[in-house]
């Protein structure tokens, strides 16, 4: 029987392996070229009244306090800031956002390379099932997920603004703000799709390289190597 440690060690190494996988795939889509894709799709330049160097200027401004820093979001076209205060105290919360996520996504990979690297014998086959089951699992989280965003994306989007955001800190007017005439709401429902599915392709992948690590270990070898390994650290070597 395993112990309840080492079921845990199992649900800590199947949760790492989802968190690390979308925290892979993310940064995918924060670059100029998809971001000027789907703003083209969503018209972002009818919306803000910006040319198209303009868009793109005040976009790659905001990309890059989000992702190197430092958080001002004070980027200016000719010379009238883009973001007013709210705007700009939002992206620093989305900031923050990401921060967290990506922190606990470090700290459970860490934890799950320390307790795979501890494991011997039978247990590495019980880290490969929960490396499976991680990846198993984001993709049937991410299904459900894409389903519901594709008939109610808006739901969904507002549920997560109120788990991780302060109530009327994330409600902008599409009309005279310009956030979200920067990011309409296309581009965030065709984005979150996008990040879904390329999830589920490295979740697949992932999945298969356990499955085929998981073969290639058959149930007895481990235990044997292990048993035969103990037998020689007691033999006598004289014998």
């Amino acid at each position: 029987m395993r112990s309840t440690l080492s079921r845990v060690g199992d649900i800590w190494i199947a949760v790492a392996t989802a968190f690390t996988i979308v925290a892979l795939t993310i940064p995918l889509f924060m670059n100029a070229l998809w971001v000027g894709f789907e703003q083209g799709r969503a018209q972002a330049t009818a919306w803000t009244g910006f040319s198209d160097a303009q868009l793109a200027a005040a976009t790659n401004a905001i990309l890059g306090d989000l992702v190197i820093g430092p958080p001002d979001f004070d980027v200016a076209v000719d010379g009238a800031p883009v973001l007013d205060e709210r705007e700009r105290a939002h992206m620093r919360d989305v900031r923050g956002v990401f921060a967290g996520f990506y922190a606990l996504t470090i700290i459970g990979a860490i934890g799950a390379l320390v307790i795979a690297a501890r494991r011997r014998g039978e247990e590495r086959r019980a880290t490969w099932r929960a490396v499976r089951a991680g990846a198993i699992g984001l993709i049937a989280t991410l299904i459900v997920g894409g389903a519901i965003a594709l008939v109610a994306f808006d739901a969904l989007f507002e549920t997560f603004h109120r788990l991780f955001f302060a109530g009327g800190s994330y409600d902008f007017d599409p009309i005279t703000e310009k956030l979200v005439q920067l990011f309409p709401f296309q581009f965030w429902q065709e984005t979150a799709i996008a990040v879904g599915v390329v999830s589920t392709l490295v979740a697949g992948i992932v999945a298969a390289f356990a499955t085929v690590r998981l073969e290639g270990m058959s149930p007895g070898v481990a235990s044997a190597a292990s048993q035969a390994g103990s037998q020689a650290a007691f033999q006598d070597p004289r014998s």
